[in-house]
């Protein structure tokens, strides 16, 4: 079972709980403010996906394998839930709506689409693995050293929310490199499953991103025949940590909108 951080509702309405699948190399603690102002009527559960953060580690990571561990998850929430998947945790909440739909009212993909990108991400592997760690007793200190190798302080303050400075034996990193590195061709590629879902879905993507292309859409819809689309301005790829508050209004509004007893 996947470690789940758990926000109750302030004020249950009701609502089905909404999970909320994080993208490669996050964890469910990135989600921790924007998931706290969510769980307004619903009890919302952010996840640490395999091989990432508190989650176990296992010797694959294919898409059906993360649509099973989500899968596992909401069946322990009773059965159905609202799935928010940002990224890599985008493409697995789709494998699961396209292959066991009946668990998910409402689908929020974000920023991603199903189709195999060419990009790689092990560079960033390389980075983390070329950090020191002999010594290493604060989060300061850690970046001071990761700048010899990434110079973008945001993708270092987000890469070292997964370095454990208090685990047993020294400081260590929270990710399952040697997984994630081999299985890189199934994380940035698609299983191009016939689907379709045929609850609600909304594709909610940065204006400023390149994820989801104009010529995309006509896959999406085949997939997804009642999806939405919806673009933050001024907003990349990490649009959740760009403009938090409107990313949040645009899921709330879907998420809360008439007619979501299907």
């Amino acid at each position: 079972m996947l470690t789940m951080i758990r926000h109750p509702a302030a004020a249950p309405d009701g609502s089905l709980p909404l999970v909320i699948a994080h993208g490669l190399y996050g964890s469910g603690r990135n989600w921790g403010v924007i998931a706290r102002r969510l769980a307004e009527g619903r009890d919302v559960i952010a996840v640490d996906m395999r091989n990432h953060a508190g989650s176990p580690w296992y010797p694959t990571h294919s898409y059906p394998d993360m649509a099973a561990d989500l899968a596992e998850v909401i069946l322990s929430l009773g059965g159905k839930a609202d799935l928010l998947g940002h990224s890599m945790g985008g493409k697995a909440a789709m494998q699961l709506a396209l292959t066991q739909g009946g668990l998910i009212r409402r689908l929020v993909v974000a920023d991603v689409a199903p189709v195999p990108y060419r990009h790689d991400q092990t560079q960033y592997i390389t980075a983390m693995r070329s950090l020191d760690l002999t010594g290493l007793t604060s989060r300061g200190e850690a970046d001071r050293r990761l700048t010899a190798v990434l110079d973008d302080p945001a993708l270092r303050a987000f890469f070292l929310q997964s370095l454990d400075l208090k685990a047993e034996g020294g400081p260590r990193w929270r990710l399952n490199f040697d997984v994630l590195e081999a299985e890189m061709p199934k994380i940035v590629g698609w299983p191009g499953e016939p689907g379709p879902f045929e609850g609600p879905a909304l594709f909610l993507t940065g204006a400023d991103s390149h994820y989801v292309k104009p010529e995309y859409r006509e896959t999406i819809r085949a997939l997804f025949p009642k999806a939405r689309f919806a673009k933050l301005p001024g907003a990349g790829h990490w649009l959740h940590a760009d403009k938090p508050r409107e990313f949040e209004e645009t899921v709330r509004v879907f998420l809360n909108a008439p007619g979501t007893a299907d």
